[in-house]
Parts: C-alpha cells; structure tokens; sequence
C-alpha cells in the first residue's frame, strides 16, 4: 500500500486539472503541463481535490500509484510557484551571461559554450550564479546536469560548476617528498 499514492493532492486557487481519457492536463498562472498515463491508474477530480487511484492490484501499479501521485503533485507546484536551481561557478576568470533566451559561458576553454534554453525554460545570471526556472521540474533538473556536465567541479581546487548547496570532497595535493628519506 503506498502511502504517498493514497494522498489526495490540494489544488491552490488559479490551478485547475482536467482527465481527458489518458492524459491528466494541468493549468495554472505560471503555464500548462500534460502527463499520460499508464494503464491501471486513474486520476478523479473532485472540489478542489486530487485523488490517483489503482483500478488493478498489480506490482506495478503498485509502483506507480506513489510515483504518479508524486508527479501530479509536482506539476500542480509547477504551474503555481514554478520550479528554480541554481548553480555557482568556481574559478577565476569563469563568466556566465544570459544572451536573449540562451546562456553563454565562458569556463576555462579556448571557446565560449552555448547552451539553448527550451521552451519554458529561463535563465538568470547574477555575478557567479546561474539561476534556471521553469514550471516542469524534470525539464529545470535536466538543464542544470546538463550546465553542470560542461564543466564538473574538479576535487583538488574546487573549479568548475556546482550546484548552490554541492558539496564538493576535495582531495590533497601532491604530498611533499618523503622528509628524512636518504638517497
């Protein structure tokens, strides 16, 4: 029995959720998001109430009963408050700045890297942090890995991209020579 699945999802003022045989629409202020869903799970709408049902006892809708409940969740958080991570960059010289919808970064390399923004995503750049937001926070997730992946902290330093709350293990340096060795 899943704990989270059985939870029913409050819908703040301004979002509204609709079933429309497989899919469960979600809108609010902030924009729009949709999610298919699997075979076995059904979602009721019902006040201002969401509730994920399983109409089959099967392992795996069992497993997808919290899972899709989580998700619906997410969604509903997303089109109200929106979605945010936020990254540093660690190293001198290293720049981020938000060129229209995209983000130019200047890390360390001999060109300056240009990621895309996709639709419903936003940057914003203050002095060494990179701000990402968006109402889909799979997308907001995916985007960040994907910014972080150009230039990974590395452990003897600390360079590179981090998320804001990272802690990076450092490793030591090259230790000293061995003291009293005799050659």
């Amino acid at each position: 029995m899943s704990r989270i699945g059985k939870q029913p999802i409050e819908l703040p003022s301004g979002v509204s959720v609709e079933v429309s045989g497989k899919v469960v629409f979600v809108r609010g202020p902030k924009g729009s998001l949709d999610k298919k869903l699997p075979d076995g799970i059904e979602v009721v709408v019902k006040n201002s109430e969401v509730k994920v049902e399983k109409k089959k006892n099967t392992l795996k809708t069992k497993a997808l009963h919290g899972t899709l409940r989580a998700l619906i969740n997410n969604m509903v958080r997303g089109v109200s408050e929106g979605w945010t991570k936020e990254l540093e960059l660690v190293g001198t010289g290293y720049r981020a700045e938000a060129v229209g919808p995209d983000l130019v970064l200047n890390v360390g390399y001999s060109h300056s890297v240009k990621i895309q923004a996709p639709e419903g995503i936003f940057f914003k750049v203050q002095k060494t942090e990179i701000i990402i937001e968006g109402v889909d926070k799979e997308l907001v997730g995916q985007i960040a890995a994907k910014i972080r992946a150009v230039r990974p902290p590395e452990p003897y330093k600390g360079k590179g991209i981090k998320y804001k709350d990272e802690v990076i293990r450092r490793k030591p340096g090259k230790a000293a020579k061995g003291e009293g060795a005799t050659v």
